[in-house]
């Protein structure tokens, strides 16, 4: 048995083609979709991912900035740059760069983005209403993979979804994103005992720990839809997912790889979500 591939990118292009309708009502009304990515110091990784997102909304016709600060800003500095970046009225949507300087708490800059600005859906009243059931943004990742699911027709209703990872970021949206779809949803972290004996019955395996290849093919279901939200890169130089996809394609029903999996996708849903902002601005 080896399983269906799950192509994010494709999916991704499938996405951007469909979006184009409604960038070019929005612009007919003389709004472009605008972002601001604020970046603090210089992570590699961090570059890496802010590059891709701008070079992403460019391509499209739509607005990209990035704000590039020093590692040693202090936090009322930028507290007070996401301030004035929210009475900006041309500006749809604000997103700082995960993780920030450890001197620098990431809870109160976000919280500092207005609500209607916050593309990335983790203010705590957006929290908040994904987690009442009325999500206004959904986080970038998890909405991508409810995405890839919902192209690959996986029945959610009584599934059995386990989520290995429970950051605020993916796992925990994601888990209420799942239970939302009518599915029997477990959240697996680091304290968990016995994680194979979750994951070996799971339906639906979404994996986003940050632990390169921790989960195997012998801790998989035959047939499961593994989703490996991981991006890790080797010592080799070479990327990897949170999932030994080698030994897990083997087993899974379906599966993303990595690269090429879930990483398009959460762009293009800040894609999404910006233009969704500058809509109900209109």
């Amino acid at each position: 048995m080896t399983a269906t591939i799950i192509d994010g990118k494709a999916l991704a292009q499938t996405i951007k083609e469909e979006l184009h309708e409604r960038i070019a009502h929005l612009n007919s009304k003389g709004i472009t979709p605008a972002l601001t990515v604020i970046l603090v110091g210089d992570d590699p990784a961090s570059a890496v991912y802010v590059r891709n997102k701008h070079n992403t909304f460019t391509q499209l016709g739509l607005k990209s900035d990035v704000l590039h600060l020093p590692a040693d800003i202090t936090q009322e500095a930028l507290l007070n740059k996401i301030k004035e970046l929210n009475q900006d009225p041309l500006l749809h949507g604000i997103l700082v760069q995960l993780p920030l300087p450890s001197h620098i708490d990431s809870h109160t800059v976000i919280d500092t983005i207005a609500p209607e600005k916050d593309v990335d859906g983790f203010h705590i009243s957006n929290a908040g209403a994904l987690m009442i059931g009325h999500p206004r943004f959904i986080p970038c990742t998890p909405y991508g993979v409810m995405k890839m699911l919902a192209t690959q027709q996986v029945p959610l209703r009584g599934a059995e979804a386990v989520v290995v990872g429970a950051s605020n970021i993916v796992g925990k949206p994601m888990a209420l994103l799942l239970q939302k779809e009518g599915a029997t949803v477990t959240i697996c972290n680091s304290k968990t005992k016995d994680l194979a004996a979750h994951t070996k019955r799971a339906d639906i395996l979404v994996v986003a720990t940050g632990r390169p290849e921790m989960v195997t093919g012998d801790m998989i279901k035959p047939g499961a839809v593994v989703i490996d939200v991981g991006i890790n890169r080797g010592e080799d130089g070479k990327l990897k997912g949170d999932v030994e996809f080698s030994s897990a394609v083997k087993v899974a029903g379906a599966i993303t790889p990595v690269p090429g999996g879930v990483g398009p996708m959460t762009i293009t849903m800040l894609l999404v979500n910006t233009i969704e902002a500058a809509e109900r601005q209109l």
